[in-house]
């Protein structure tokens, strides 16, 4: 190309060829492999902490609500919403309410229900406990209950939820022979 006074002005194309494009997918979908199982663990981790966190603030508001009300407050595993499944599982949901009768079911409508989780997710209690009734003064007669939360595609994760006789709720990792039980379930 010429300009006025008769000198060339090379003009280049600047781009991308087909070639790096493909390497440049390639490396991509090589870095993309190799994060996924990664992930994959990282999402499962986060699901058990959210489980875990979940019954440790329904737990507190279980406790508050029999200190506030005055009543006894039952918190069970449920499958229907309504009633208390009397299971040593907890993964199909749970739910809270008023038990001033003591016949390990609500007195009336549950106060509070929580959703169940997903096939993978394993949730179940200390032998002895199926349920947790907290007193108006904020103990948990009874046995100290551990609820253990582990998944089946990683059992080795798993984590605790522990209710004190004094009620006391704390979350913590379950031990290698809690986590080795709990994947053992069906």
């Amino acid at each position: 190309m010429r300009n006025g006074r008769n000198t060339w002005i090379v003009c280049r194309q600047h781009g991308v060829t087909l070639i790096e494009q493909i390497m440049v997918l390639a490396l991509m979908a090589t870095l993309t492999g190799i994060a996924i199982p990664p992930l994959r663990q990282l999402l499962s981790g986060n699901r058990l902490q959210v489980a875990q966190t979940d019954f440790i603030a329904a737990l507190q508001h279980a406790r508050e609500t029999a200190a506030t009300t005055g009543k006894p407050t039952l918190f069970c595993p449920t499958r229907d919403g309504r009633n208390c499944s009397n299971e040593w599982r907890w993964e199909s949901g749970w739910l809270l309410g008023h038990n001033a009768n003591r016949n390990n079911q609500p007195d009336q409508q549950p106060l509070y229900t929580g959703h169940g989780y997903t096939d993978q997710l394993i949730i179940h209690s200390s032998t002895g406990r199926r349920f947790v009734r907290f007193q108006p003064d904020g103990s948990a007669s009874g046995s100290n209950l551990t609820l253990v939360f582990c998944q089946r595609s990683s059992p080795r994760n798993a984590l605790n939820v522990v209710v004190s006789n004094s009620g006391r709720i704390r979350g913590a990792p379950a031990s290698a022979a809690e986590a080795a039980g709990c994947a053992q379930m069906e």
